[in-house]
């Protein structure tokens, strides 16, 4: 591959080619990386690899000539010079470009045209990681592609701030601050180990799995191809040999083009115990259940919903959900009857699909939600029917007993709940309004489900779902206290008694927000202090929504003692499309005026584990060497605060009128 490209080189001496080969050889991969990361997500693993390759390959010949002599060879210096990565980053930079008015969920136009190499039946992607590569490329997501281009020369390349600058600005792009910006924000708040990530195999596109694409699909196309060229032909002959100009029927383009619905002998039924031997436990594990599997006219009627049928049946989705027929064969999960109607339940491996017929043949309704990261815990309970403000729940075939209890009463037992011998729930009720201002003991109760999987599962995993009205429930869990000298802790189940007594003191005033695709939400108490004028011990909290498409939002509550008699925590922060208080944003600080039960008004502050000193500016001033501040001010003092903490690390202030 190397030596083709250098065919396209300037004459130069044997003894140079062969040092620009080896050069060229030695930061391919580098350069491929460098792409690959660059480019929009949207356009999906398989795409972006052949464009990597493709830009790469097209720009190495212009830089080779200023190939630079190996690392190890300088004292100093990035590993790569500008004289190959400016012209790649020029390129990639360039094709995500968007004219005016471009739709922003579609890619720019230079990316939906063909270019070299082009795979024929095959998908091509880097091999999948974990759950740490699947925040970070979350994290990327986020970014528009100059910011990525600035992350990845910051932290892999090493580069500094001033030379990422240069970098850019010689590839074309001007008056980068703000994405420079965001950049430096992520790298804040990421841990040494971000580096270490992103050179896994998750992210090498010179490191991947070839798999075929649909063959029996590619073949059906491939035939209805193959017709559609006849038919034209047919169509040009016709007009050629007509007299006069053809006429068109009046509204003959006015209905809706959409892929034919998947046939029912298509869909597929996995085997009942399929869940106990795999090492996927989500939804492509769930087995067919219902009355209703073998309703053949049932289930044509709701593939073509999902395919569309000429905006017959309503379709409504969750927020960062796509629209359009199914990606591929659907898994069959349910269809029988449910309260007052019929309901099928299928799955493409990305989304769920809910079709819904009223008793008696009344109106049809589809519901659409992305599932794409789902587990053990968001694959266990999906929301069969609502009516008004109770649901009945299909469970995973893992969960092995099942309970809801009152979040607000965590002393008091759960309770048993009926499921029939096809995983169908007796009614629940809805987790409960949003957050009220002022919420207090009277806020009223909070049903959750508590679920304890199988044994051939997990020994003792039980776990807390929330149902907000959407198509599937929110996992609760809580990240306590962090240890004296021990790690950073990891969230854990919210079904012990700290869990319990945290969220019962937070979930009225946090509240979780409805209809946004809420995935999962994390009670963290990441500071405790001593509160003034006797008040006692003084928790703060950062409860963290998750959604399914990556963005989380927060709210930072501080409870007191006196939240032992069921008082709600005071919401003193709260932040939108941030990384704060998750898996890259576990550096945080925040501040904020508070009375005393005597009545006289302090600034409080606090930060999590990492801080090692705080200092209070405005019109107080104060300092300390911990993590937690106290000062004496006026009721309505302005302030500011910063923190200090080990090593480069820059914290996340989410304190009231600070971004996230």
């Amino acid at each position: 591959m190397v030596s083709s490209l250098l065919r396209r080189l300037p004459k130069v001496s044997t003894r140079g080619l062969l040092h620009a080969e080896q050069r060229l050889a030695e930061r391919y991969a580098d350069l491929v990386r460098l792409a690959y990361l660059v480019l929009p997500p949207a356009l999906g693993r398989h795409r972006r690899v052949l464009l990597a390759h493709a830009l790469v390959q097209r720009t190495l010949p212009a830089a080779a000539p200023g190939v630079p002599a190996p690392r190890a060879a300088r004292d100093d210096g990035p590993p790569m010079s500008r004289s190959l990565y400016v012209p790649v980053l020029r390129e990639v930079l360039a094709l995500s470009r968007r004219p005016p008015l471009w739709p922003g969920r579609v890619p720019p136009p230079r990316m939906l045209l063909p270019r070299l190499p082009v795979v024929w039946g095959l998908r091509l992607s880097p091999r999948a990681g974990g759950a740490d590569e699947l925040a970070l490329s979350r994290a990327l997501s986020e970014l528009s592609a100059t910011a990525r281009a600035a992350f990845i020369l910051l932290r892999v390349e090493r580069l500094t701030e001033a030379e990422t600058r240069g970098v850019l600005e010689a590839a074309g792009f001007g008056g980068v601050e703000a994405e420079l910006r965001a950049a430096l924000d992520l790298d804040a708040v990421l841990d040494s180990g971000a580096a270490g990530i992103l050179a896994s195999e998750e992210f090498d596109p010179c490191t991947v799995r070839a798999r075929p694409s649909d063959l029996l699909r590619r073949r059906r196309r491939v035939h209805l191809a193959g017709i559609a060229v006849l038919v034209a032909l047919i169509t040009v002959v016709t007009l050629v040999v007509s007299d006069g100009a053809p006429t068109v029927r009046a509204g003959a383009g006015a209905h809706r083009a959409s892929r034919p619905a998947p046939a029912v002998d298509d869909v597929v039924r996995v085997a009942p115990g399929a869940w106990a031997a795999t090492s996927r436990v989500d939804f492509t594990a769930w087995p067919a259940r219902g009355r209703l599997v073998r309703d053949r006219a049932l289930l044509r009627r709701a593939l073509t919903a999902w395919a569309g049928d000429g905006h017959a049946t309503p379709v409504s989705r969750s927020a960062g959900t796509a629209a359009g027929p199914p990606l591929d064969a659907p898994h069959l999960l349910y269809a029988g009857p449910v309260g007052g109607g019929t309901v099928v339940l299928l799955y493409d491996g990305q989304r769920l699909a809910r079709y819904r017929e009223a008793a008696g043949g009344g109106g049809r309704s589809l519901v659409l939600a992305r599932v794409d990261d789902a587990d053990v815990t968001t694959a266990a309970a999906v929301a069969l029917d609502t009516s008004g403000e109770r649901v009945r729940y299909l469970l995973a075939p893992w969960v092995a007993a099942s309970w809801t209890r009152d979040l607000m009463r965590p002393d008091t037992p759960a309770r048993a709940l009926v499921v029939d011998g096809d995983g169908v729930t007796a009614p629940v009720p809805l987790f409960g309004p949003g957050p009220r201002p002022g919420a207090g003991a009277g806020c009223g109760s909070r049903t959750v489900l508590q679920l304890r999987s199988s044994s051939r599962i997990a020994e003792h995993h039980a776990f807390l779902l929330a149902g907000l009205g959407e198509l599937t429930a929110v996992h609760l869990t809580y990240t306590p206290l962090p240890g004296r000298g021990a790690p950073a802790r990891q969230p854990r189940e919210a079904t012990g008694p700290a869990a319990l007594l945290a969220w019962a003191r937070t979930a009225c005033a946090v509240g979780l927000p409805h209809g946004p695709g809420v995935k999962a939400v994390n009670v963290w108490d990441f500071a405790e202090q001593d509160l003034p004028d006797g008040a006692g011990p003084g928790v703060w909290t950062c409860a963290r929504a998750d959604t399914w498409r990556g963005p989380g939002e927060v709210a930072v509550a501080l409870r007191t003692a006196r939240a032992g008699t069921g008082e709600q925590a005071r919401i003193v922060a709260r932040a939108r499309a941030t990384g704060a208080c998750g898996r890259f944003g576990q550096h945080i600080v925040v501040h904020a005026n508070w009375r005393s039960p005597k009545g006289a008004w302090y600034v409080l502050a606090a930060g999590s584990r990492a801080v090692r000193g705080l200092i209070v500016t405005g019109d107080v001033t104060a300092g300390t060497d911990g993590a937690t501040l106290a000062v004496r001010a006026a009721a309505r003092a302005r302030t500011a605060v910063r923190a200090r903490l080990a090593g480069d690390l820059r914290p996340i202030d989410l304190s009231a009128g600070r971004s996230g």
